[in-house]
């Protein structure tokens, strides 16, 4: 049997985790998703709305609780991007270019 820890968030983070690849795939997605909710909502008060809006009905107020609903709910996935068809330039050990 599974051992879940209770916690306040909803969804809990380890049925959120099951949709992406890692945490960091987990942050980088819900912080975009969320810019994106509060630009929309922000667009509501000058009639503009041509972002797309939240995809769940939620009762949460906050855009990060929001998008965390939509990936949960599977209405946001990560798409990965694809590698530029060009070379790479060779790396040292810090990460600076040679």
């Amino acid at each position: 049997m599974a051992r879940t820890n209770d916690t306040m968030m909803n969804p809990p983070i380890e049925e959120l985790l099951d949709r992406v690849d890692s945490k960091f795939s987990l942050v980088t997605l819900a912080a975009r998703r969320a810019r994106q909710i509060n630009s929309y909502f922000n667009q509501l008060a000058d009639g503009l709305g041509h972002l797309v809006p939240p995809q769940v009905s939620s009762v949460a107020r906050k855009p990060l609780s929001i998008s965390f609903e939509e990936i949960a709910a599977d209405k946001i996935e990560r798409v990965p991007v694809a590698e530029p068809a060009g070379e790479v330039a060779p790396v040292d050990e810090v990460g600076a270019a040679v």
